[in-house]
This record gives structure tokens, C-alpha cells and sequence, in this order.
């Protein structure tokens, strides 16, 4: 049974924030301001969104914020077909039961949006849990148990990151190499991440007389066997952080043996791609990124170009890749025939998701 992902919706939390104005909303640490100017000169983000007013009260938690996108995606439709699927994907929420779709669940019907039984699916993870989310989704479409099927990626981080919140491990006098703290690993964190969702509607069957999108293929893989812990959330404290000499070592030979196994199984080059999509938490790892595509491609002098809203949207996470599509469909115009390449990486223990997508006119 074929999959099509039929619309797309998102949803970013109050104004823009700037770099200058970040600690407004998520307060200041003793001694981070040095570490906030480095961090924000490399991970080339120019604006992002909390959930968070300058009170740091939150706006919304992370099952309005899903709810809104869904309704986002779903305003769409002029006439919604039958969802009997919902799966969702996020790195925080604040209860660890039930699941994470069961709540969104609730809030949608709430809404006005979905008032029927539904199957659920609830992923937890750091940036791949929505992306995992996904897959499932399009898995239930594609084995005929469900016509229609909802999935959404949502994220919450200024939850944990702002200052009433976090309670980082002050091991500073510890380490000649502050990168090398744990203060530093939880600390940097609070200028690379911030909040939003977004939404996919999937069928069976495309809406005719509209462009769609056909999952051509998925490819999900692990490498947690070979790999050691990297980026963590702790439920005792909620405190968040990341082993960046741990990321540097690892992360482009995994990603670059997950690309090239995931377009082996499925006979494939990057050519035949008219955009990759990467989920990038920092425009550090775009040479990176760009090194795997010249590799990977069957002319390394014209490989496949990537587009990424990290800049403007900041990096949402697990929502991040339900985001950066949505966005790029409002900017740029797609043909049927286009072949677009979705990439999430994630540095918790290095897994990976990619999603291959045909856009289709029936």
C-alpha cells in the first residue's frame, strides 16, 4: 500500500527572539556570557522562538504546542479525511506516562480537532524521536490497517534550559578545557535550542488535484553498539547536556555510513535528488554535511544542494525536520517529479532516519 504525505503544518511560539535578547526569556548564568558569544558565533542561528514569556512562565507546554501545529496542518483540509493514527515525537514532556500521543490525543479533542478512538504511538529520544515517529506512521498507512494517519514532532527545551530550571554541574576549576566540563555541556545548550512543533497529515491515496508527496522509502539504523552516550536528558534533575568531543569523533563517520547504507539498500544516489533536507544543529557541521554529499554523489562537482531554516527557526529539535519541510514548501515552488531527501541525525548515541519523498499531481 503506498504512503503520501498530503499537507504539512507548524507551529512556533511567540515573536522572534534575537541573539541579543535570549536572555530575556531564558535569564542569565554566572559566567556563560563568554560561552553564549562563542556558541552563537558558530551555530549560525539568528533568531529563534520560546514557549517562555519574560517571566520565564511558559506560554505553552509541549502537547499545546503539537496540538497547534496539528490544528495548523489540518486547517488545511477542506475536508479531513478519517485519522485512526496519531504518533508523536519529542525529547521533553513533563510526565513520562502515559505516552506522549495519548496527551496530544486529548488536547485535539479538546480542540474541536479529533473525537474518535485512535491507535497511538508515543516516541521518546532526543532529535530522531519524531523522525522515528514518522516511520511508524508511515508504516501503519502503508500496511493497509489505516487510511489516514497524523504525526507531529514537538519540543519544549526553554522547559529545562532557562535559568529558574537548570541546575548545571559547576565543575569549572576542574578543567584547563572548559568544553571538556560538565558545566560547559549542560551551559551551551541553552544557546543552540528552542521550541516549536510541526505536523504531517498521511493517506493511502494522494488528494487529487493536489501536490502530494509519496514516501518512496525510509531507512532508520542505530549505532549505539559502536558508539558511547553523547547527549542525555536526565529525569532525576531534567538537566540536559552533550558531550561535544564525543559528537566531533563520531558523528560524521556514522553519518556518512548510515547515508551510504541507506542509498545502497535502496539502489540510489544523492543525484537523483532535487534538495536534501538536514536536520543541522549548527551551521559548524554544514562543511560536514556538504563533505558526506560531494561523497556520496555521482559528480562530487555538482552534488545535490541542501536547504536548511536553522538561521531563522532556530533548531527545534526532534520537530525540527516537520518544521524545515513545512517551511520549505511555503518558499519554494515544487514540481511533480521532484525528489526531495529528508536527513535527521542525532547525537544521543548516534541514530539516524532518513525519509525519500517524490512529489506527485494527480
Amino acid at each position: 500500500m503506498p504512503c503520501y504525505i498530503t499537507h504539512t503544518g507548524s507551529f512556533l511560539p511567540g515573536i522572534p527572539v534575537e541573539n541579543e535578547d535570549i536572555h530575556r526569556f531564558l535569564g542569565c548564568l554566572d559566567g556563560e556570557s563568554v560561552v553564549g558569544r562563542q556558541v552563537l558565533a558558530m551555530n549560525g542561528i539568528i533568531r529563534r522562538h520560546y514557549a517562555q514569556n519574560e517571566s520565564q512562565d511558559p506560554t505553552h507546554d509541549v502537547y499545546e504546542l503539537a496540538t497547534l501545529a496539528i490544528e495548523n496542518c489540518l486547517s488545511q483540509c477542506s475536508s479531513p479525511p478519517s485519522i485512526s493514527y496519531l504518533s508523536a515525537g519529542t525529547t521533553y514532556a513533563p510526565y513520562s506516562g502515559p505516552g506522549l500521543a495519548s496527551l496530544i490525543h486529548h488536547r485535539l479533542q479538546v480542540a474541536g480537532r479529533i473525537d474518535q478512538p485512535l491507535e497511538i504511538s508515543s516516541h521518546a529520544g532526543i532529535c530522531t524521536s519524531a523522525a522515528a515517529a514518522l516511520v511508524a506512521a508511515i508504516r501503519a498507512v502503508r500496511s493497509g490497517e489505516h487510511a489516514a494517519a497524523i504525526c507531529v514532532g514537538t519540543e519544549h527545551a526553554s522547559e529545562v534550559l532557562k535559568s529558574k530550571a537548570i541546575k548545571p554541574i559547576d565543575d569549572r576549576a576542574d578543567h584547563t578545557d572548559l568544553r571538556r566540563s560538565q558545566w560547559f555541556m549542560s551551559v551551551f545548550l541553552r544557546f543552540m535550542l528552542s521550541d516549536g512543533a510541526g505536523a504531517f497529515l498521511l493517506a493511502s491515496e494522494p488528494i487529487p488535484g493536489r501536490q502530494c508527496f509519496r514516501v518512496d522509502w525510509t531507512h532508520s539504523m542505530s549505532f549505539a553498539h559502536a558508539t558511547p552516550l553523547c547527549m542525555k536528558l536526565e529525569n532525576s534533575n531534567g538537566l540536559l547536556s552533550q558531550d561535544v568531543s564525543i559528537l566531533s569523533r563520531y558523528l560524521v563517520p556514522t553519518g556518512r555510513a548510515f547515508a551510504e547504507a541507506a542509498l545502497k539498500k535502496n539502489n540510489e544516489s544523492f543525484d537523483s535528488y532535487r534538495m536534501v533536507l538536514p536536520h543541522l544543529s549548527s551551521f559548524f557541521f554544514r562543511r560536514k554535511v556538504e563533505r558526506i554529499l560531494k561523497e556520496l554523489s555521482d559528480d562530487p562537482n555538482q552534488p545535490v544542494p541542501y536547504w536548511t531554516n536553522l538561521a531563522t527557526a532556530g533548531n527545534t529539535g526532534s520537530a525540527s525536520i516537520y518544521v524545515m519541510l513545512d517551511h520549505f514548501l511555503i518558499e519554494h515552488r515544487v514540481v511533480p517529479g521532484d525528489r526531495l531527501l529528508l536527513f535527521v541525525p542525532e547525537s544521543g548515541q548516534f541514530n539516524y532516519v532518513m525519509v525519500s519523498l517524490t512529489a506527485v499531481l494527480q
